[in-house]
């Protein structure tokens, strides 16, 4: 995209800042010299999430209440990249286990997608985590209120035919995934 097309940041006022938000009022001046405004652009963490696979062939999902759209939704596991995490892959080993008390052989990078690029400055990484084997020493998060729980192949292939999975960013990854291990079937 040409950069003559890109609007031009006028003034940014700081509205929230806090370890989870930055909210900003903006006011951006188009191509053709009209303002937009008030624009509002939301800064959250980056995101990891995965399609974890245990060993025995089985999806790790949780239950979680979600108050945004006030449902218990089930997801995948994840949750922010750190800034001291050393690596993508280390932050989605990290999450993995804090949440689900599951290590992997394999976390592998299937690429980024945005929540909202019109609004918000994030984006999720997605994986595929193959080979989990749950460690009984796992030290979950106790900030977390998460039911982990094992479905067998067919069950979340079901699950996630019939619009189960809410989260936006995670469907995607569930699609990637899929196609990753040659099983996105469309009819």
């Amino acid at each position: 995209m040409s950069d003559q097309r890109k609007w031009k940041l006028v003034q940014s006022e700081q509205l929230v800042k806090d370890r989870w938000a930055d909210v900003r009022k903006n006011v951006y001046e188009k191509p053709d010299g009209s303002l937009i405004e008030p624009f509002y652009v939301y800064g959250f963490p980056d995101y990891a999430t995965a399609l974890a696979i245990t060993r025995e062939g089985k999806v790790i999902v949780e239950k979680v209440y979600r108050p945004g759209l006030d449902v218990l939704a089930l997801e995948l596991p994840g949750g922010c990249v750190d800034a001291s995490d050393p690596s993508l892959e280390a932050a989605m080993q990290r999450e993995l286990l804090e949440e689900t008390g599951y290590r992997f052989d394999r976390v592998e990078y299937l690429g980024a997608v945005s929540p909202n690029p019109t609004t918000n400055t994030n984006v999720m990484r997605m994986f595929l985590a193959t080979g989990g084997e749950f460690d009984p020493t796992a030290e979950l998060d106790a900030d977390e209120d998460i039911t982990v729980e094992l479905l067998e192949w067919e069950d979340f292939i079901e699950q996630f035919r019939t619009n189960q999975f809410v989260q936006s960013m995670q469907t995607c990854t569930i699609l990637y995934a899929l196609m990753k291990l040659n099983k996105l079937v469309v009819s």
